[in-house]
């Protein structure tokens, strides 16, 4: 596994800080400096050592589309390793010295802890100052809003990542299925599917978290987008029968056998290229996946055979297809100390060019509008640019709101339920005693 996709598979799953007990207390220190005079002299950004996507595309816009703001304060760069960037990031704000910009910390509790000690920029009141609010991509937005719990913006989206179903078109045909729109759909055309010879999902069942998010997308399908919320806000338990529900209904696709044997044991590079050797018809996964479609080398189906199909409707449920499960990958945010008017302008330069500057040089999809798409773009990232486009609001991966020792306890079982091993039941419990244990 390469350094960059070990990067990706840590943002991708809540990061788990482990912030030591003489850590020092955010709340103690106050709002720091507000957007007004000019700022600090240089625009400081500080990232992970394991990100170079980031700060590549920062040093190219300070060359070219950014260079006015590059001379009115100089962009200088810090890097940090990502098992310790949160610890950093709070070790900086107890000091008040948190750099202009940054990657967000990665557990969104200690992100709502520099929110409410008033040390990050509201974006959504500078946006709207700077005439570039709209350059943010509204399901993009939705997604930052609710990992924060807030109704504002408070990190910009660098990557966006829609999740689905992606499938084996030849496949598909073969048997003939298309692609499922509803939970039943799915589960009828995995039998059809195991029937006929044909392992119906890849799943990386050794790291947890793929089969965990079909746990999640399957609650908020059924009981509506607020479901995880309302168990974060002790409004509801997981071991609640309506969501013992969903795990069962995962448990019974491992029970099946219809992610194929020893599950457990496949890491994420296996299961990718078990889809992309056409050994399995359905692959769940998040649009960073795109960088191995669109590789050659490693997609031996081809990019044109492939489908993406949204998490399927359950029947009855309140939850609507059209909602997308979602990340933002690797967001950043703004220090509100020495942010003034060439932070500022900086800030405006980031949110118009970003987007484009990632995707034409590296085919990164952000959650920024793009201004100049590339005219040939492949099948599969436009199919994720249009869904993108087309969807207002989306929803949360299952731990988003979890505990650090929840999330730990959830992935670590995934496996057992992607094998049927473990029941819905078991499951849950184990996930809400975790979370309780904080």
């Amino acid at each position: 596994m390469t350094t960059a996709r070990k990067f990706h598979m840590r943002r991708l799953m809540p990061l788990v800080a482990v912030l030591g007990a003489g850590a020092l207390a955010l709340t103690g220190c106050g709002p720091a400096n507000s957007s007004s005079g000019a700022g600090s002299a240089k625009f400081n950004y500080l990232g992970q050592t394991e990100n170079t996507t980031i700060v590549g595309a920062l040093t190219a816009m300070s060359k070219n589309q950014c260079t006015a703001e590059d001379k009115a304060a100089p962009l200088s760069t810090d890097k940090s390793a990502g098992a310790q960037f949160d610890q950093k990031l709070q070790l900086l704000a107890g000091q008040d010295a948190l750099p202009n910009m940054s990657m967000a910390a990665g557990t969104p509790s200690l992100m709502k802890q520099f929110i409410k000690a008033g040390q990050v920029v509201d974006l959504s009141t500078e946006l709207n100052k700077l005439g570039v609010a709209d350059k943010i991509l509204p399901a993009a937005a939705s997604t930052i809003k609710a990992l924060y719990g807030q109704s504002d913006l408070y990190s910009l989206p660098t990557e966006f990542n829609i999740e689905g179903f992606w499938y084996n078109k030849k496949i598909l045909s073969e048997n003939g299925i298309t692609a499922p729109k509803t939970w039943d759909e799915l589960v009828t055309a995995a039998g059809k599917l195991k029937s006929a010879g044909v392992q119906p999902f890849s799943a990386d069942g050794k790291d947890g978290w793929p089969i965990t998010r079909l746990v999640g997308d399957y609650i908020l399908r059924d009981l509506g987008p607020t479901a995880l919320k309302d168990v974060a806000d002790g409004k509801a338990k997981l071991t609640d029968s309506k969501y013992v529900k969903a795990a069962d209904a995962v448990s019974a696709l491992g029970k099946a056998g219809y992610f194929g044997e020893a599950v457990g044991s496949v890491d994420y590079n296996a299961a990718i290229n078990q889809f992309l050797t056409g050994k399995s018809a359905f692959f769940y996964m998040g649009s960073w996946a795109l960088a191995n479609f669109n590789d050659a080398t490693q997609n031996q189906i081809g990019a044109d055979n492939i489908g993406f199909a949204p998490f399927p409707a359950v029947s009855g449920g309140k939850g609507s297809i059209d909602q997308v499960p979602a990340n933002v990958g690797v967001p950043v945010m703004f220090a509100k100390k020495d942010f003034g008017d060439k932070q500022a302008a900086w800030l405006k330069c980031i949110v118009n060019n970003y987007g484009d500057q990632v995707m034409n040089n590296g085919g990164v999809v952000s959650g920024f509008k793009l201004t100049s798409p590339p005219a040939n773009l492949p099948a599969t990232t436009q199919v994720v640019q249009d869904t993108i486009k087309k969807s207002s609001s989306s929803i949360l991966w299952f731990e988003a709101l979890f505990s650090s020792k929840g999330t730990s306890v959830s992935q670590t079982n995934g496996g057992g339920l992607g094998s049927g091993t473990l029941s819905g039941a078991d499951f849950m419990k184990l996930v809400q005693d975790a979370n309780a244990a904080g």
